[in-house]
């Protein structure tokens, strides 16, 4: 460890000023349809608000995959080995990773943990409370976008067997392309060991309605949060109750859409340009991919993975594979 600076100096500079945000959304907003992408929900207050949603009795994956997690924790463990480089994508909270932190001997446990994210000030709030959790685990979080490049901070030593950890089917939120570039992508960075992923499985309709409509209507609050988001870093005035959460499964392509719906005829101005929005006119703010086991195994193996072990839940609302990286 005394290679390399301490992690609160280790951290990769955070994205780029709002630059890469701005352009985006911008030319979402110019786009037909319109769109932005999901990965700027996830300021601090999205990402406090995601962590509510992972609570709510109708958010099945969450708490499906912890159970999964847990059921198998020994397993999956030996499958990823011991002292790797365990890196996560899209690393949130840092939850789930304990289930699997526990499952290892002391002397077993990783050589380093670099969670990955691109809220710089949640990573690091919650990377300093798994610290305290696991003083023997050296965590370096990386504050980066997983699907541009990016730099690990250098390791000491041998180089140790790397292996990915991507939980609670984020993977579901790329486009088909999208995701056979990450995968493409994990299989080199991660040559020599292996991708523990988390997939939501296709399922009942009216279940996957009630998981992106709760009652509380935190998703509601989380998905017009991107809206607060741009009012504040990019000069926007969008009116938020101009605008609605929308939520529906489309069954031919196999995913639920978020969208924020126009309630009126309005014109909102970001950045000094203005947008002319119709009643009923929507912003795609979010797709969420469903898959059997079989499709997802395939598709990794066309990425270049070789597919191992798969654990569900009894319901089999959710999948946890194993995929080896040649």
């Amino acid at each position: 460890m005394s290679d390399y600076p301490p992690a609160a100096q280790a951290d990769t500079p955070a994205e780029d000023g709002g630059a890469s945000f701005a352009r985006d959304v911008l030319a979402g907003l110019a786009g037909t349809p319109r769109s932005i992408a999901p990965k700027y929900f996830y300021d601090a207050a999205g990402s406090a608000l995601f962590d509510r949603i992972c609570e709510l009795p109708e958010y099945y994956p969450t708490r499906t995959e912890l159970g999964i997690l847990a059921a198998n924790a020994r397993e999956i463990a030996a499958q990823i080995g011991p002292r790797a480089d365990l890196i996560e994508f899209g690393a949130g909270s840092l939850t789930k990773v304990r289930r699997l932190l526990d499952a290892f001997a002391p002397a077993a446990l990783p050589r380093r943990f670099l969670p990955i994210d691109i809220s710089g000030t949640h990573l690091r709030e919650a990377a300093q409370r798994l610290r305290a959790d696991y003083p023997a685990l050296a965590v370096h979080p990386v504050v980066a976008d997983y699907m541009a490049p990016f730099a690990l901070p250098p390791a000491p030593g041998a180089p140790a067997r790397p292996v990915g950890f991507f939980p609670g089917s984020t993977i579901g939120n790329f486009s088909p392309d999208e995701a056979m570039r990450f995968l493409r992508l994990a299989a080199r960075l991660l040559a020599g060991g292996g991708l523990l992923v988390g997939v939501d499985l296709v399922k009942a309709p009216a279940t996957l309605h009630a998981a992106y409509n709760d009652s509380q209507g935190v998703t509601a609050a989380f998905n017009l949060n991107l809206l607060t988001r741009i009012n504040r870093e990019l000069d926007g005035d969008f009116d938020l109750d101009g605008f609605a959460h929308y939520a529906l499964y489309e069954p031919v392509r196999r995913r639920i859409e978020m969208h924020l719906v126009s309630r009126r005829a309005q014109t909102v101005t970001v950045g000094g340009r203005p947008h002319r929005f119709e009643e009923g006119e929507t912003i795609h703010t979010e797709n969420s991919h469903k898959f059997t086991v079989g499709g997802f195994r395939a598709l990794a193996a066309a990425a270049g993975f070789r597919p191992g072990k798969v654990w569900t839940d009894e319901r089999r609302l959710f999948s946890v594979h194993w995929l080896e990286a040649g």
